[in-house]
């Protein structure tokens, strides 16, 4: 039950601190390690609530951007990458970075609240 919390916690803050302009695209870092510092979970079980909450989020948010603007930009990008031109290989490359990123956040976060 702590991992669906942390997970939908995680989810809802990031995505509250990303709505404004004035803070950087890494804020969601922030939000994982506060939340794995307020809800105490094994290291494991909080890298993967930061880690998936961030994923399906990006994930979600990329994809929804992307078919948006018929897969025009992403294509190009994917072009100059060694992804073959495929739209979904950057929305999925997309996810797992700020994965990522969001699940060594909380892992940081579980563990500075182990001393």
């Amino acid at each position: 039950m702590k991992f669906l919390i942390a997970t939908v916690l995680t989810v809802l803050l990031s995505y509250a601190f990303g709505l404004f302009d004035a803070v950087p695209w890494y804020s969601f870092a922030f939000c994982s390690l506060i939340v794995a510092l307020t809800i105490h979970q094994k290291p494991v079980k909080a890298f993967l609530s930061g880690f998936l909450a961030l994923f399906f989020l990006w994930g979600i948010l990329a994809a929804m951007i992307d078919t948006a603007n018929n897969h025009l930009l992403s294509h190009r990008i994917a072009l100059v990458l060694p992804l073959k031109g495929s739209s979904v290989a950057l929305v999925l490359l997309t996810a797992f970075i700020g994965g990522l990123v969001s699940g060594l956040a909380a892992l940081t976060g579980s563990f500075l609240r182990k001393k």
